[in-house]
């Protein structure tokens, strides 16, 4: 399991799983509980760079930021290890 710290967000950490390069499974430790297990069921299965094209960039309330686009962040760092 990848564990990312997140920026700028409710939410503290993101834990995810990623198998042959799809998502298994996201966890969003603290955050908007609806949305956060929201983003996490539709992503599941997708494959990394398809999830990045859609989640990266959308704003929270003016912040810059997201859960979704820290999700986005985290597979960004993934695919560069």
């Amino acid at each position: 399991m990848e564990i990312y710290k997140t920026s700028g967000v409710c939410s503290s950490e993101i834990h995810f799983e990623v198998t042959e390069g799809k998502i298994e499974k996201v966890e969003f430790v603290r955050g908007c509980p609806g949305n956060t297990m929201g983003v996490a069921a539709l992503i599941q299965g997708m494959e990394i760079e398809e999830a990045i094209s859609k989640l990266k960039g959308i704003d929270c309330r003016g912040r810059g930021t997201s859960c979704p686009d820290q999700l986005a962040q985290a597979l960004e760092a993934y695919l560069q290890k």
